[in-house]
């Protein structure tokens, strides 16, 4: 991380509120944060958390770093997600950059579409750095988070189900499964996080488990696995009961409402080291 407090630094920001959290953590570190939001997937209250606030398409790759190199910056963060559904779906006319971008690509898979993105920030000077660093205060711990704890089943299903949950994240398919009663009701894939917990829950009719982790080689550049109160509503509409969450590597953003709301509707939090 750069030493010097008083640069600007860029966040280019997705859906969420992931962004707002890292912008409030970097200028109380003494940045100022330009940030660049994602149409349309960005919360547009961003730009009460930041310095500078702008909007680009998620289509338009070369005006979002002609955005960036003509604010004069160097280094940037990427938080929030933005849906890969959105590749398969009607968006805006991308511009050359993006059509350039996506016929280099070997595939369209996370990693691939991520790490070619930030060898194309790379090539103009952009250096995305790890969002850990604006975001230690919602990291996982080990241990239980709420009050009420795992049944012997509940714990089972964890057992089996954190090893899987790692293997989907060495290939690449996603960072979620659900499960119940030691079989996998549902796998992240394109959908995302809270639309696999509500696939699993309709398999699972109630008491799933779901489990978040992070992958063997995680980049803390970006696609950082992060939960939040979307996900706790998205749990509580599928009737799911646990929520196990590797710790040390992933993140709880807005964690005491997260818990607060996860206690309220009977649902267990748990960190687990791996």
């Amino acid at each position: 991380m750069p030493q010097d407090m008083t640069k600007t630094i860029g966040l280019i920001a997705g859906m969420g509120y992931l962004p707002m959290a890292v912008a409030d953590e970097a200028r109380r570190q003494g940045y100022r944060v330009f940030a660049v939001g994602l149409e349309p997937v960005v919360n547009e209250a961003l730009r009460d958390y930041v310095d500078e606030f702008t909007t680009v398409n998620v289509a338009k790759l070369g005006a979002l770093i002609k955005t960036l190199k003509g604010a004069g910056l160097t280094e940037a963060i990427m938080a929030g997600k933005v849906p890969k559904s959105l590749l398969y779906k009607n968006m805006a006319m991308p511009d050359m950059r993006t059509v350039s971008f996506m016929l280099k690509l070997k595939n369209h898979n996370d990693d691939s579409i991520l790490n070619a993105l930030v060898e194309e920030f790379a090539s103009e000077g952009i250096t995305m750095l790890n969002i850990t660093d604006f975001t230690s205060g919602m990291i996982t711990p080990a241990g239980l988070l709420t009050k009420k704890g795992l049944s012997k089943e509940e714990q089972k299903d964890i057992d089996f189900g954190f090893p899987l949950a790692k293997e989907m994240g060495r290939l690449d398919i996603g960072q979620t499964i659900v499960v119940k009663g030691r079989a996998v009701m549902a796998v992240e894939a394109i959908e995302g996080t809270d639309m696999a917990i509500l696939r699993g829950g309709e398999l699972a009719v109630s008491g799933a488990v779901v489990i978040k982790t992070s992958k063997p080689a995680q980049d803390k550049r970006f696609d950082y696995p992060a939960v939040g109160l979307d996900t706790i509503a998205a749990m509580k509409t599928a009737k799911a009961r646990v929520l196990g969450l590797e710790a040390g590597n992933t993140l709880i953003v807005q964690k005491d409402a997260v818990i607060k709301d996860a206690q309220a509707a009977g649902i267990s939090i748990i960190g687990v080291k791996y």
